[in-house]
């Protein structure tokens, strides 16, 4: 694991002083330093003449940052189209390490650098996470506004350009080399513009439009379970902010959520107080409450400076492709269960899509097609689907009860469970086990769930 940390710090820059070189009529594509990929392109796909491969990438978070740059920096004629480019999207905030290492993130843009975390059962029975770090690691916290922002300017910086509009509909082409025509109204990077009507003629499209994807929704995408996540930013007094300075909590409970968790994650100055769920939206501001009055020693005196809700995909969408047109991100439903992570694997999905499309077209100079994109998603599916499949059943296993809960905060103070859980979120693999713990983990688990079931019984036996 020592030579994984590692690698995952290959390029780390310190700071942010020297700004992004911003692409101007006279700065030349080929002045560039285009990402050096392997190329696959298929025999029969058209060489395209006088001009470049055209690709729109709808959105401009995460997803459609990444996607913008290694399309810009491919050779491929980029448009990156986004309604808010001072959004600040409701979200933990959360990144891995590895994320940093892998994206080039510059250090001044992550607020905190998490170390320990604190567990917080429905009887707030608290566990202490993060004994097992090593001195380098830690979780990242991020502002989505200010990390979006940094990864769309770098993609401008690589020569893609950057839409301040908002996309409508898109008109499909008659076959396989037509253009497909986005038809959005564009303001024009002025606050409280009024919007102009415009279309655009695009040989491929990248869905990054998020879970309400129009994207998603014109190739007929199909539907998914979302959560809604409800998040208020508090300023609260500097002698409690020093108590978060490395320290995030988590409190799972019926009170707070019956399906997800609630979460106080520190930022710059304040901290991030929210919950999620999927099975009962109607009841979350009495969730968010319930979070807010579970840590209100901790964030007493505190004001509420922002307050945000955004849904959350469950699940990947019934189709993710179609034609010349992929989807990435939450577009696509590629939000984990059990943590609700969604920022590391955006990015990433974004960047493996374009990496298909450029590497599919010759860096720009033939004609994609559905076959080319699918690569991106056969490569996707192999990487990360042990990753969802594993969170998805310690959701259902520990997310079902109160008792359950309870098992589940319980085992979190084994070393054991720590280790392997932060390793594979800070590295973003499934890690292999010692099979000796992993057969005390079982015998624990097990142990936690018999005990717990015993107590969900008792408390049936009160109620009735």
């Amino acid at each position: 694991m020592a030579s994984i940390a590692l690698k995952s710090f290959i390029g780390l820059r310190q700071n942010t002083a020297e700004k992004p070189h911003l692409m101007t009529a006279q700065t030349k594509p080929s002045s560039l330093n285009p990402r050096k990929l392997r190329v696959v392109a298929s025999k029969s796909s058209p060489r395209l003449t006088n001009r470049n491969l055209r690709v729109a990438v709808i959105g401009g978070g995460p997803a459609g940052g990444a996607a913008a740059e290694t399309l810009a920096k491919g050779g491929v004629e980029t448009y990156l189209i986004e309604r808010k480019l001072d959004n600040a999207k409701p979200c933990g905030g959360a990144i891995p390490l590895c994320m940093v290492g892998e994206f080039d993130l510059p250090l001044d843009i992550i607020d905190r650098r998490v170390t320990r975390m604190k567990m917080i059962s429905p009887s707030n029975v608290a566990v202490d996470i993060g004994q097992t770090l090593k001195p380098h690691e830690y979780i990242g916290m991020v502002r989505r506004e200010v990390l979006d922002a940094y990864l769309r300017d770098r993609a401008q910086a690589s020569g893609a350009e950057i839409i301040n509009g908002l996309f409508l509909k898109m008109d499909m082409p008659r076959d396989g080399e037509s253009p497909y025509v986005l038809h959005y109204t564009g303001y024009g990077g002025k606050a409280g513009a009024v919007g102009e009507k415009r279309t655009l003629e695009v040989d491929a499209v990248i869905g990054a439009d998020g879970a309400n994807s129009r994207v998603a929704k014109a190739i007929g995408a199909g539907d998914y379970d979302y959560a809604i996540a409800f998040q208020e930013r508090i300023k609260i007094p500097d002698d409690k902010m020093a108590y978060y300075q490395n320290l995030a909590e988590m409190y799972v409970g019926d009170d707070v959520s019956p399906d997800f968790y609630g979460w106080v994650f520190p930022k710059c100055d304040h901290v991030a107080v929210g919950t999620g769920t999927v099975t009962h939206k109607g009841d979350i501001k009495k969730f968010q409450l319930a979070t807010r009055n579970r840590a209100k020693d901790k964030i007493l005196g505190g004001q509420i400076i922002r307050v945000e809700a955004h849904p959350i995909p469950e699940h990947p969408r019934p189709r993710r492709l179609s034609g010349r047109v992929a989807l990435v991100g939450d577009a696509a439903g590629y939000v984990t269960k059990c943590s609700g992570e969604g920022i590391y694997f955006a990015a990433k999905s974004g960047r493996m899509c374009a990496e298909a499309v450029v590497e599919g077209s010759e860096n720009g100079k033939r004609m994609v097609n559905e076959g080319d994109l699918r690569k991106y998603l056969e490569k996707w599916d192999k990487t990360y689907w042990p990753t969802y499949k594993v969170l998805d059943v310690l959701q259902k296993v520990f997310y079902r009860s109160n008792p359950a809960r309870e098992a589940f905060v319980e085992m979190c103070a084994d070393e054991y469970v720590q280790k392997m859980t932060f390793d594979s979120y800070l590295y973003k693999t499934v890690v292999p086990g010692n099979p000796w713990e992993d057969l005390k983990l079982a015998v624990n688990t097990i142990g936690s769930l018999v005990r717990a079931n015993a107590l969900r019984r008792e408390m049936d036996k009160l109620s009735v």
